[in-house]
């Protein structure tokens, strides 16, 4: 299937809108059930409230994976309502890693405030993370369907992959020479297992057989490569009043994110001058970051990106047809695959 710019951008922020409508009270009541202190970080961590506990509308993220998963069992001819415990229980998994990573990586921002850790301290909010991921299993256990026990497996799987991503993206960053093939291995891990977890589970949860399941399963993980790809390009020419971090801050970890990685593999003059910058010893200046920048353009590391996350929503797009999804839930789906490449943060 050919990706397309329709339908636009603002039927992908309506799937969205109306999701978190129906998603938000279901995910709320499961965080009231975690301990008061565990239960605060995670609340200032989704922007319900500030660092003292006062009701606040900072922002909460866009929830693209529990629309994923309420629009993925509605395409199979499920019950949204049935699907909600499925929808929480993945964003409170992608949260558990949110927190976690903005401890790995020390990142002091996101979505325009303070990260948790670097207001409550690493401690905390690492044992916050835990919290959110005990609670995603026991969401799904408490749900009552039928298919949770086979959810719970679907989404232990994707946590793996998950961490076994994250392992490798930190391992990266202290490595001289990162093939560009085990580079889209780690995104495949870190983000699109996740995403096609999200599908998988909504389609399970919308009582699809297991074709469907499997090609709702494929879509997810390739628009979840397309995400990071796009991700990955905002890490490095994304706008910081957007994006909500600092500029170049994944250069200035020296992050072998899939741009870097293409770019350091293009065997060019600008390649090379940009391993030599990557791996000098010395922190990084600001005029270095711009460099650096400008030689991952030139080495053809943005290009090779942008193009890769349009084959990969091309393959996702096939993957979605294969399903034969219902006619609504399916233009839904492409509106949110067409804004996950196309979105500013």
């Amino acid at each position: 299937m050919t990706p397309t710019v329709a339908p636009a951008h603002h039927c992908a922020r309506e799937v969205l809108a109306r999701n978190r409508d129906r998603f938000d009270p279901a995910l709320r009541a499961a965080v009231e059930t975690l301990p008061d202190s565990m239960r605060h970080i995670t609340g200032y961590h989704f922007g319900w409230w500030d660092e003292h506990g006062e009701a606040t509308t900072a922002d909460a993220g866009k929830a693209i994976r529990p629309a994923l998963v309420v629009t993925a069992a509605e395409a199979v001819g499920g019950d949204a309502e049935r699907a909600l415990p499925a929808a929480v229980a993945v964003e409170l998994v992608h949260n558990f890693t949110l927190l976690h990573d903005d401890v790995m990586d020390r990142d002091r921002t996101r979505r325009h405030r303070p990260t948790a850790w670097s207001v409550f301290g690493l401690g905390p909010a690492i044992l916050a993370g835990d919290a959110l991921l005990t609670l995603a299993f026991d969401v799904l256990a408490s749900s009552g369907h039928p298919s949770a026990q086979e959810g719970a497996r679907i989404l232990s799987a994707a946590v793996l992959a998950v961490q076994d991503g994250q392992a490798a993206d930190l391992a990266f960053e202290k490595r001289a020479d990162v093939g560009l093939a085990e580079c889209v291995r780690m995104a495949e891990g870190k983000t699109g297992a996740l995403l096609g977890c999200s599908t998988a589970l909504g389609a399970l949860f919308g009582g699809a057989a297991p074709t469907r399941v499997t090609h709702l399963r494929t879509f997810g993980e390739h628009l979840g490569l397309a995400f990071q790809l796009v991700d990955d390009l905002l890490g490095i020419w994304g706008d910081p009043t957007a994006t909500g971090k600092p500029v170049y801050a994944d250069l200035e970890r020296r992050k072998k994110s899939l741009p870097v990685v293409a770019a350091l593999a293009a065997n060019s003059k600008a390649s090379q001058a940009l391993h030599t910058l990557y791996h000098q010893t010395t922190a990084l200046t600001a005029a270095d970051l711009i460099r650096a920048a400008d030689l991952i353009e030139t080495a053809g590391g943005r290009t090779w990106a942008r193009t890769q996350a349009t084959t990969r929503l091309a393959d996702a797009l096939d993957s979605l047809e294969a399903a034969n999804p219902a006619s609504g839930p399916a233009m839904e789906l492409t509106a949110l695959a067409n804004l996950i490449i196309r979105r500013d943060h």
